[in-house]
């Protein structure tokens, strides 16, 4: 069983394995090679699940997309040393099939890989992308029937919806996989979830992954919903004779998956405010990218207000300020404000999501069809924060423990900079782990709702981050704590309670 408010630790795959292949100068590692330190160190972190991202078999025409791809070139080689197309790899997320990819070992490899995590008290996570294949995936020959068809009007009038290939002699129109907001991924083949063909294929795929792993991270779900399908896909389909199905794929996949494996866990990549419509389908976990999007661009009392949400959506929301889609958190955020935004979301309540780019403190963004080792632009401070950061968060308080906000109240009449400061507390039998975060450029008091009983003329509390010990006159105690704090300032406070 997993504890509450797990950790993840989000792992290019192909990449990680080449640098540890690099390390240990042994060329030809594969998964099940790979040394014990190497997992321990991350069980020593306090990662409960480690996703391994990118490991299935690996789509030649996404790779020949790629090598083409304007973007993508100017991309790698502006990675230092610089690159040429011979960095690139197809996409991880345009998949061929779901099977292990050579490169990175023999099939049975997942399954070992999985024990040992097990053995280590870890579980493995993998992907699974609902919405499409790569277009030159066997699947798409065998039934192109599980696929969005177009007529050759269509194909004529938006050719950069589909794409032209051939079964028995006949012309075949096949949409890219395609989010409604962004053009199409074109090295992909879209989904068709009005056919139950697809909800049994696709209920195959996920079966043999829960076979293999202990959760899976299941890519753009809400594309496969069947009012998005309807929105996106719906005339075509009409015109083909497909109704909107009575059920939901992802709602009867997750009760038959659980079935068999009660203890798989579920991860939804999901926006749109559907994050609950998913929850209540049965995800164990969903995306939260309103905390994201309200740490990066919001004030301090709108991140507040959402943090008041209910209970359950909390506890089961997968918070984050870095994913693969996202540039570094540093870049977008800035250093300070980005480690002021790990220590919120690295101690509210809900599964916390780490990259490893993220907590090696990397200002480099290589797109995810890289295949290539890059010179990465390291900031050692960062990692040591997240070091510390990570330890801090391990303990169990912050994960056994009762969460809860607390005012912050001015410090006087003629200021009201007590608005920019963000607190909250853990508490478990006699241990209170309290958070306070200036989330503003600027210096801020306020007077947190926290009764610290006095103990003599200085109070003395331990805090964590800066492993110092602040010491409070009782005058500065009254009504609560009284903190004076730089921009972007953070403490985590740890109390005993008499």
């Amino acid at each position: 069983m997993l504890r509450s408010n797990p950790h993840i630790i989000g792992i290019n795959t192909r990449l990680w394995l080449k640098m540890l292949r690099e390390k240990y100068n042994l060329p030809e590692m594969t998964l099940s090679a790979i040394p014990d330190e190497e997992w321990l160190r991350l069980k020593k972190q306090g990662f409960d699940i480690v996703w391994l991202m990118g490991v299935w078999q690996p789509s030649p025409e996404s790779e020949r997309i790629s090598r083409q791809d304007p973007a993508l070139l100017k991309a790698v080689k502006e990675l230092p040393p610089g690159f040429g197309p011979e960095a690139l790899g197809s996409s991880p997320y345009s998949i061929y099939l779901y099977y292990l990819n050579p490169d990175l070992g023999f099939e049975w490899e997942l399954k070992d890989t999985r024990e040992k995590l097990n053995s280590m008290g870890m579980k493995l996570m993998l992907d699974i992308v609902s919405n499409h294949t790569s277009k030159d995936a066997p699947y798409v020959k065998e039934h192109p029937e599980c696929f969005i068809q177009g007529t050759e009007q269509d194909y004529k009038e938006h050719p950069d919806w589909f794409f032209e290939t051939e079964k028995d002699g006949k012309k075949l129109y096949i949409a890219y996989g395609r989010d409604p907001n962004f053009p199409a991924w074109k090295d992909t083949a879209q989904l068709n979830y009005f056919n139950k063909d697809t909800h049994r294929e696709m209920l195959e795929a996920l079966m043999r992954i829960a076979g293999s792993a202990d959760c899976v991270r299941c890519d753009m779900v809400m594309l496969s919903l069947n009012d998005i399908q309807e929105k996106v896909w719906g005339k075509m389909l009409r015109q083909q004779g497909y109704t909107v199905p009575q059920s939901e794929f992802w709602a009867d996949a997750i009760k038959t998956v659980k079935a068999k494996y009660p203890d798989f866990v579920f991860l939804a990549e999901v926006y749109w405010g559907l994050e609950w419509r998913l929850q209540e389908m049965g995800f164990d976990y969903t995306y939260d990218k309103i905390t994201y999007d309200r740490l990066l661009s919001s004030s301090p009392q709108e991140i507040y207000g959402h943090l008041r949400a209910e209970k359950l959506y909390q506890k089961r929301s997968a918070r984050f300020i870095d994913n693969h889609h996202e540039k570094p958190s540093l870049e977008v955020f800035g250093r300070e404000k980005a480690l002021a935004a790990a220590t919120v979301f690295s101690t509210v309540r809900g599964l916390r999501l780490y990259m490893d780019n993220q907590i090696s403190g990397s200002y480099s963004k290589a797109p995810l069809q890289m295949i290539d080792m890059y010179e990465r632009r390291l900031d050692s401070g960062v990692a040591a924060f997240y070091e510390r950061l990570l330890k801090i968060n391990n303990h169990p308080a912050f994960h056994g423990g009762e969460w809860s906000l607390l005012h912050v109240e001015k410090v006087d009449d003629d200021n009201h900079s007590n608005t920019n400061i963000l607190a909250w507390k853990w508490a478990q039998f006699r241990t209170v782990k309290l958070v306070v975060i200036n989330y503003s450029p600027n210096s801020s008091s306020g007077i947190v709702d926290f009764k610290l009983k006095p103990t003599g003329p200085k109070t003395s509390v331990k805090e964590e981050l800066s492993d110092s010990v602040f010491e409070f006159a009782p005058e500065s105690l009254a009504g609560g704590i009284k903190l004076d704090m730089a921009p972007w300032q953070k403490f985590i406070f740890t109390v005993d309670v008499q």
